[in-house]
């Protein structure tokens, strides 16, 4: 039995060979990658499980052996982000020897560059409606809690360090300084902000906002 694929039968055979041309693992990635690209050239009200496997050369019923429907492959793909993100802006290993104050830069910064290299993850990461839906997997909000947790114990080393007052609320600083920051990406994402030689000169000036606003004890 054939199954229409863009208006013309599917060879079942030829569709055989194109999902076995990925490793399991790979065919999940891929579907990932395109669905955030799609997504991204072509907002998501255009996106569909459907177009996504014609997009990979895949049986349509090939991205439901990862995911359960749609909404599972987009809170996937800003797990995904999660993670690429937690990566992207860990600085312990690399800035060991720098100082508290540069390090928290170094974090400004590479927040603010994982943020602008994938918009297309990062906008379903912090996509509100995927918040607000009944099915939020709960392995996205534990990744996500995840990524800010990390950021919460980095404050509090800069605390402990003198680089953040000890007076500040650990917690609420932040919730607000991860605002800006997220602020700060928003606007380079969607092209308000254009001068990219300016971006340097913007995260001096996060830094020493945070520290100030902080009433750094250095």
């Amino acid at each position: 039995m054939s199954v229409e694929l863009n208006g013309a039968p599917e060879k079942p055979k030829k569709a055989s060979k194109q999902v076995n041309a990925y490793h399991h693992g790979d065919l999940r990635t891929a579907l990932l990658d395109e669905a955030a690209n799609m997504i991204r050239s072509q907002g998501e009200a255009a996106f569909s499980m459907r177009k996504l496997a014609a997009a990979l050369g895949v049986s349509r019923t090939a991205p439901y052996h990862h995911f359960e429907d749609k909404q599972a492959l987009l809170c996937a793909i800003a797990e995904e982000g999660f993670k690429r993100f937690m990566v992207s802006v860990r600085v312990a290993d690399d800035c060991t020897g720098k100082s508290p104050t540069d390090q928290l830069r170094a974090y400004v910064e590479r927040y603010i560059a994982s943020a602008v290299a994938a918009p297309e993850y990062y906008d379903l990461m912090f996509g509100g409606h995927i918040w607000r839906s009944p099915k939020l997997t709960e392995s996205l909000k534990v990744e996500s809690y995840k990524a800010f947790q990390a950021y919460v114990d980095g404050v509090r080393e800069w605390q402990e360090r003198g680089v953040i007052s000890k007076r500040v609320d650990t917690l609420r600083f932040s919730q607000v300084s991860w605002g800006t920051l997220h602020g700060l990406s928003r606007f380079l994402i969607d092209g308000i902000y254009l001068q990219g030689e300016a971006v340097s000169q913007m995260t001096d000036t996060v830094v020493a906002v945070f520290l100030g606003a902080a009433g750094s004890e250095q």
